[in-house]
């Protein structure tokens, strides 16, 4: 339903945020139900450790929203690196799913200076820093024609 005809527009947003809490409250319960075994294998098998992979399912799917901006105030392309160092990602989204300092991202975020401040806090410094030069997005051509 587009938003002009939806009439009540905060309750279908408090509903929606309900839903997406109920949903992960669900799945941490269904975490909880796993034995420290299979707990163990399902985590091997995502290459974390249980107690990453807990707090991950703890802190719910959006953790990692930061990391795509960040990638792109940077000028670099993250389907190239998907395509080109799928592994670099998956370690780059579990780290910054991880971070402690999400609210200092988020305000750089959102006042457009996290290109600027983000290697003052950013465990994923040391990894962007080290991508070649292949993943970068490159430069608007400047030729005349």
């Amino acid at each position: 339903m587009p938003a002009h005809t939806r009439p009540y527009p905060f309750v279908d947003r408090l509903i929606d945020t309900f839903a997406a809490w109920l949903k992960h409250r669900r799945e941490v319960t269904e975490m909880c139900q796993f034995d420290a075994a299979e707990f163990g294998r399902i985590a091997h098998d995502l290459g974390v450790t249980a107690s990453d992979l807990d707090e991950l399912v703890r802190q719910g799917p959006h953790k990692v929203e930061e990391l795509p901006q960040l990638l792109k105030a940077l000028g670099i392309d993250e389907d190239a690196i998907a395509r080109t160092q799928p592994l670099v990602l998956r370690d780059l989204e579990r780290v910054c799913a991880l971070c402690r300092h999400k609210a200092e991202c988020d305000h750089d975020i959102a006042d457009g200076s996290l290109a600027e401040h983000y290697q003052a806090y950013c465990a994923n410094k040391v990894t962007i820093d080290a991508l070649g030069d292949d993943v970068h997005v490159p430069a608007p051509s400047t030729a005349r024609h």
